[in-house]
């Protein structure tokens, strides 16, 4: 986008999408009963592997506003990528996990489907995805989720070596799969929860799973955040699955945000992902920082903010967040975006280094 004004109408027209998209879900953030499933939301789900083409355009400043600029809080941006792809499927991007090199990558869609492939590099910078193939998730018996009413929604992503976890959120279940056992050609099978987790809000429910590898604070766990879920004191419930402490607890809900995702660091931080949406200023994004240590069945945690953006940067329905370390030993942290198959709206992979 060269000039402000073409900036200014594309952050009017997203706004605009986003609204006309935020308004269904609004309106159904916590109703006394599960409204009957939309057909044409699952529209965009694959029924087989298939390779696919996908196109990237360079993002080449975080901020169109002062092009100069490269810091943003505790973050520097190093790149960022506009994709696109002739593939109806693709889109609805609502988590990604990335390997130790930040090459490989695993992401999913809101859709049920699985999306592999490689991140490429020219220097620090993303130029482009290579070797990109989209999958459906299957249920035990071999068969797409999304066959199964509201098994559709899938909106959180974790993994522990070949065991990966994926969170649907309409109908508040997590589902696992071991990718020894084929890739993305795994069966998934019913990871049992809390019953609480079944009672978080229809749409409002599990947003971001991260478990807790050997060598750090509750080793084993599973935790699972729900976008909305609210307690008696309005913050936001959260859970603690398996591990050693199994439990619930409470993030504090500040400025309206919700939670979109989540990672933990080598460091024992973990950085949480949020959201909010206002009609009148369109999407904010934000990550906070929260010691791990701090987290316990009962505990309400909070910690500082790290970075802020709004509609005046490159951002979007921000979804997604992971981290790897670099081989000089720089933290690199790996957003992308949900751009609810909407031509109003971008799937946007964006790249930034944790300073302090």
């Amino acid at each position: 986008m060269s000039t402000p004004h073409t900036r200014r109408s594309f952050i009017g027209h997203a706004a605009a999408g986003f609204s006309t998209l935020a308004l269904p879900r609004l309106a159904q953030a916590q109703p006394a009963t599960e409204p009957a499933p939309r057909p044409a939301q699952i529209e965009h789900a694959v029924t087989a592997p298939v390779a696919i083409e996908v196109n990237a355009r360079p993002i080449p400043t975080f901020e169109p506003r002062d092009r100069s600029r490269t810091r943003f809080g505790s973050l520097q941006y190093r790149s960022g990528l506009v994709l696109t792809s002739p593939h109806r499927g693709f889109g609805g991007l609502s988590g990604i996990r990335v390997d130790a090199k930040g090459e490989r990558f695993l992401a999913l869609s809101d859709q049920g489907t699985w999306f592999t492939g490689s991140i490429r590099y020219s220097g620090r910078a993303m130029v482009g995805l290579d070797d990109v193939e989209a999958a459906p998730m299957l249920n035990a018996e071999g068969r797409p989720i999304t066959e199964k009413r509201l098994w559709y929604d899938t909106e959180s992503l974790a993994r522990d070596g070949n065991l990966v976890y994926v969170g649907l959120e309409r109908v508040n279940q997590i589902m696992r799969f071991d990718f020894s056992k084929g890739g993305t050609r795994a069966r998934g099978e019913v990871l049992p929860t809390p019953p609480a987790v079944r009672k978080l809000p229809y749409n409002k429910g599990l947003e971001a799973l991260v478990f807790v590898p050997k060598g750090q604070p509750l080793a084993g766990t599973l935790i699972a955040f729900s976008e909305r879920g609210l307690d008696a004191n309005e913050n936001l419930v959260a859970f603690l699955i398996g591990g050693p402490s199994p439990g619930q607890f409470s993030v504090r809900r500040t400025e309206k945000f919700d939670i979109s995702d989540a990672v933990l660091l080598a460091s024992g931080e973990l950085l949480i992902l949020e959201r909010k949406f206002s009609w009148f200023t369109g999407i904010d994004i934000r990550i906070r920082s929260i010691p791990l240590k701090s987290i316990a069945p009962g505990a309400l945690v909070d910690g500082p903010t790290l970075f802020n953006a709004d509609l005046g940067h490159e951002v979007d329905n921000m979804e997604g967040i992971d981290a790897h370390v670099t081989a000089e030993g720089e933290t690199v942290l790996t957003m992308i975006s949900d751009d609810n198959f909407s031509l109003l709206q971008r799937t946007l992979l964006l790249q930034f280094t944790l300073v302090e």
